[in-house]
């Protein structure tokens, strides 16, 4: 079987990393061989620049300098990990792709759209996803769902609501562009209902 990149999108809180396990493990219940990986922290070397990125310490980061860490980090991921593990024949789970840079950097923190592009295709070198579940949820649903985790915020999910509800904006957008592309998922349902979402779709990409 030909190896597959399967991307999960979504604002804070949403329920990625849930689903990306339970996808997991329903993928290898076929017989799938399955890896998972996110981004930023995808390798070793990501995994410092995730540090950089999402601590929340006293050195504020610019935009800038926040886009092309990401883009360092994608390169070296696409590289080292994602192009190995597809020639392999692996259906790769991605946490975060191109499509929260546009979503983040893009409508969240108002930088170019063109200079992101031309970051994005840089880094790929032509990667591209088969499939994009977007989890579609409200920011401030999600927002309550990060605080009463427990887990400290980070960098990001320390930003105003305004600033999550504009990455909202630019998933609904991205959807509405790449109709072929993006699945939208109903992230506001149950954890066993967001995961039906995933195989029904996930079931015509295996056959």
């Amino acid at each position: 079987m030909q190896g597959k990149l399967i991307v999960f999108e979504g604002v804070e809180g949403c329920g990625k990393t849930t689903q990306i396990q339970l996808t997991n493990e329903w993928l290898q219940s076929l017989d799938i061989q399955v890896v998972i990986t996110r981004e930023p922290g995808g390798t070793e070397l990501g995994i410092d620049l995730r540090r950089l990125l999402l601590e929340a310490g006293k050195n504020p980061i610019s935009s800038r300098t926040e886009l092309l860490l990401y883009a360092a980090d994608r390169a070296q991921h696409v590289e080292q990990k994602l192009k190995p593990n597809l020639k392999q024949g692996k259906f790769v789970l991605c946490d975060r792709f191109i499509y929260s840079t546009i979503a983040y950097q893009g409508y969240g923190r108002g930088l170019e759209m063109d200079l992101i592009n031309q970051l994005n295709n840089i880094a790929t070198a032509g990667l591209v996803s088969d499939l994009v579940f977007w989890f579609d949820l409200d920011v401030e649903i999600g927002l309550k769902r990060k605080r009463s985790s427990g887990e400290i915020a980070d960098r990001i999910e320390q930003e105003k609501i305004d600033f999550h509800q504009r990455v909202q904006q630019g998933y609904s957008e991205l959807a509405k562009t790449y109709p072929e592309k993006i699945v939208r998922i109903n992230a506001s349902v149950s954890k066993e209902e967001v995961q039906q979402q995933i195989q029904d779709k996930l079931k015509k990409v295996i056959n």
